[in-house]
């Protein structure tokens, strides 16, 4: 069975993947950011921001417009696909078992960061990752306000901007530079499992955009990431960008973090696997 998929991933990987879908996906987020998502920032007002599930779970109408561009956009470039997005989901929640299923999947977060989007600080971006039998094939991280565009595809590498990512390892003994959940994010277990990081050899600290945390990791500007939820919308995007700059992650059953679901929380992405395998360790010491 294994097999079977492997090689209808490749195959579609093949076919479908293609250096003009990668251009014309990217077309498209740019376009989006431009006509939804720039226009607005640091120009919300106050009826234009609203709070879902608590006060720091924030949404605006740069989210919903974006994500509404980007639904109506993306499939056109492969018939069938489907769009799995923040916004749809938290509207109905049963959007998000098509992670699951066999056609396509567009995954979506039209504005990760949206507290920092909010509150005018550039540090958030766009995310769209293509997804099929719950493996991610490609994917675009877009900071307008940074000027960033990082793309990356299955077994081809990531690139920012053009050039070639490589994330490297961390230099020897130094502390491990981690950005980890912000406690808001966390439930009393993860907060324990988290303290295994406040330990020597590790400077950890709240993390922010996860798109770019991610991004960071895959430039070597981060050591690794400690993330303790896991909607596929903030990572499927970015754990695509470490794998393919070289980097790993690991969930806390000692295994790679799948989009589908399951995984056993907190989980990390590193710059490489000897990294991933140490900050895993620590987190299973703190839980």
């Amino acid at each position: 069975m294994i097999e079977t998929i492997t090689e209808s991933i490749d195959d579609f990987l093949s076919r479908h993947v293609t250096d003009r879908l990668v251009t014309d996906v990217e077309r498209i987020v740019r376009a989006a950011a431009a006509a939804e998502i720039t226009p607005r920032f640091r120009q919300l007002a106050a009826h234009e921001i609203e709070q879902k599930s608590a006060p720091h779970d924030l949404v605006t109408v740069a989210d919903k417009r974006a994500e509404e561009y980007l639904t109506r956009e993306l499939p056109a470039l492969l018939p069938g696909s489907v769009v799995v997005g923040e916004e749809a989901v938290a509207a109905d929640p049963t959007t998000y078992e098509a992670l699951r299923g066999s056609a396509p999947v567009w995954i979506v977060d039209p504005v990760d960061g949206t507290r920092q989007f909010v509150h005018g600080d550039p540090g958030f971006c766009t995310l769209v990752a293509l997804a099929l039998d719950g493996v991610v094939l490609a994917s675009w991280t877009y900071a307008p306000a940074l000027g960033e565009m990082a793309v990356a595809v299955r077994g081809r590498g990531a690139r920012l901007d053009g050039e070639l990512l490589v994330a490297g390892s961390p230099a020897p003994g130094e502390d491990l530079r981690i950005a980890t959940s912000h406690p808001d994010y966390t439930t009393d277990d993860q907060k324990r499992a988290l303290l295994g990081l406040r330990a020597d050899g590790f400077a950890p600290r709240p993390c922010g955009s996860a798109g770019l945390e991610y991004l960071a990791v895959a430039r070597g500007a981060l050591d690794a990431t400690a993330f303790s939820w896991e909607l596929a919308w903030d990572h499927a995007a970015g754990l695509l960008l470490v794998e393919e700059a070289g980097g790993a992650h690991l969930t806390g059953a000692g295994v790679p973090f799948a989009v589908t679901g399951g995984n056993v929380l907190p989980f990390t992405a590193a710059r490489d696997a000897a990294t991933a395998r140490r900050v895993a360790g620590a987190l299973s010491a703190g839980a």
